[in-house]
């Protein structure tokens, strides 16, 4: 038996590939290659396809140098990567211009259209979402409109993962979540959305095949696999998004499974088993078919921290442990203060571009502990605005999984787990989203006989669990927390209107 799984993800800054041993549930070899987002104009965020696929290249022998494994044991490769991403080829398969991102924000106009072409409403019950700087159809339209000859050259969409599927195979591709992220997609009928695409200018032959994770696409051709020193013929199976296969090898995996991501901004994931949609969150389609992620995103959360550290400490010499003993010693409340994390306007569950930060109860007697105290409790009191929402539509939390880089700070994850009034699981070893498209790849392959198998990959080093006199004292700064907001929200547009004149 075939043993090995080579998995991708084609991230925003680089590219990061690792061999995994199937038999022996391990990660063997890992490989990391940075690109650069190129920004030709203000509000531009560009990425060279081709440089994805140099990454792939060097990650994938640099992998299979390490391990010297013979490529004839490679079962199957999955690539995964970042969304939606969108990249326009030429009937020889020639990338045409590099790639918009996700986060490219000229569109403006183009979103205006859409939003007076077909109403919000309308809108949201075809797709499950708003419309959005992130999707695919305000992008075709801008390249119909300023670049029109490059567009009359155009034969298909694709993206990120799926132009690598593309180099590796010779066949074309896109996964569910690419095409519901991108705006184009009826979510209930599950099918290109005939009125969207009329919009965009656009029919159906302008996009690939769907495929559902663990799908075989094809096979490794012979120029890529000379390229890369694999086998030609092995299987490459389809995946899908990075949050998506990162979320699963988590552990989200059954309904009421629920991820805190404490990043830079905060990640609020929550595993369904039918469609539901609520203006207030995303919706991805789960790495398992027939299940569904509801999904928040903060704009701001271990951001914040790092915010104001820079303005209160000095970095070079700032010990954490210390701080979080200090910070230890202030009881839930933080003494009378109440933060609001919208320091960039929020999405989730608000979607308010124009909200702002607020320290309110602010006193002579408190300190800056108090205040970076109070600034974990605001994060803990995003993530539980989203638990309230999940609850309002009927869903309840059953095990929640903490993850990424904040998560080490057992203080923080204290606090949180008190706001909360649930226990907070952190995992020893965070598989990440290239572990999650090889294990794809090994479903796809029959390396794996269940999706319960992801869970062999990963493992629960310490449990939280929250004190019930704290979470009855926190449901009270909550309610002030949402108070605080409601009564605000008409001062930011005021506020916003005040710097605009000047």
């Amino acid at each position: 038996m075939k043993k090995y799984l080579i998995g991708v993800d084609v991230g925003t800054t680089s590219i990061k590939t690792i061999i995994c041993n199937a038999l022996e549930y391990k990660v063997i070899a890992s490989s990391n290659s940075a690109h650069h987002l190129l920004s030709p104009h203000p509000g531009w965020a560009e990425e060279n396809p081709e440089d994805w696929w140099s990454g792939v290249k060097l990650t994938i022998k640099e992998c299979l140098t390490k391990t010297g494994i013979n490529p004839k044991n490679i079962a199957g490769l999955g690539i995964t990567g970042m969304c939606p991403a969108f990249i326009l080829l030429d009937k020889k398969g020639n990338v045409l211009r590099p790639s918009i991102q996700q986060n490219d924000a000229r569109t403006y106009k183009q979103i205006n259209y859409m939003r007076k072409a077909i109403n919000e409403d309308e809108f949201f019950s075809i797709t499950g979402c708003d419309i959005n700087q992130q999707m695919i159809g305000p992008k075709i339209l801008w390249v119909r409109e300023n670049e029109p000859e490059l567009f009359n050259k155009t034969d298909m969409i694709l993206g990120s993962w799926d132009y690598i599927i593309y180099k590796l195979t010779g066949k074309y591709s896109v996964d569910p979540n690419w095409a519901l992220e991108g705006g184009l997609y009826d979510i209930n009928q599950k099918k290109w959305s005939g009125k969207l695409l009329e919009i965009a200018g656009v029919d159906s032959s302008y996009f690939p095949d769907i495929y559902q994770p663990a799908e075989i696409i094809g096979r490794v051709n012979q120029t890529a696999a000379k390229e890369l020193g694999l086998e030609t013929g092995t299987l490459v199976v389809a995946c899908t998004t990075d949050s998506m296969t990162s979320t699963f090898m988590a552990g989200v995996q059954n309904e009421g499974d629920l991820l805190l991501k404490f990043g830079g901004a905060g990640d609020i994931l929550f595993s369904i088993d039918k469609l539901i949609t609520d203006k207030r969150l995303f919706i991805d389609y789960h790495v398992i078919e027939g299940k569904y992620i509801l999904n928040g995103c903060m704009a701001s959360s271990g951001s914040l921290l790092k915010w104001f550290i820079q303005q209160s400490f000095d970095e070079s010499t700032v010990n954490y442990e210390k701080l979080d003993l200090m910070v230890e010693k202030i009881e839930a409340g933080s003494e009378g203060l109440v933060l609001l994390p919208y320091f960039i306007g929020e999405k989730t569950p608000i979607f308010d571009v124009l909200a702002r930060g607020v320290i309110f109860g602010l006193t002579l007697h408190h300190t800056r502990y108090h205040i970076y105290h109070a600034l974990l409790e605001a994060i803990g009191y995003g993530f539980y605005h989203h638990i309230e929402v999940f609850r309002e539509l009927g869903f309840e939390p059953k095990r929640i999984i903490a993850t990424n880089g904040g998560a080490l700070s057992k203080i923080w994850g204290r606090i949180i787990s008190n706001i909360i009034g649930y226990p907070i699981n952190y995992l020893n070893v965070n598989p990440g989203s290239s572990m999650g498209a090889a294990f794809v790849a090994g479903m796809g392959a029959g390396c794996f006989k269940d999706w319960s198998e992801a869970k062999n990959f990963t493992d629960i080093s310490d449990t939280i669990y929250p004190d019930k006199k704290a979470h009855e004292k926190y449901k009270k700064y909550f309610n002030i927390y949402k108070k605080l907001y409601l009564r605000l929200k008409d001062v930011f547009v005021e506020l916003n209107e005040a710097i605009e004149k000047g």
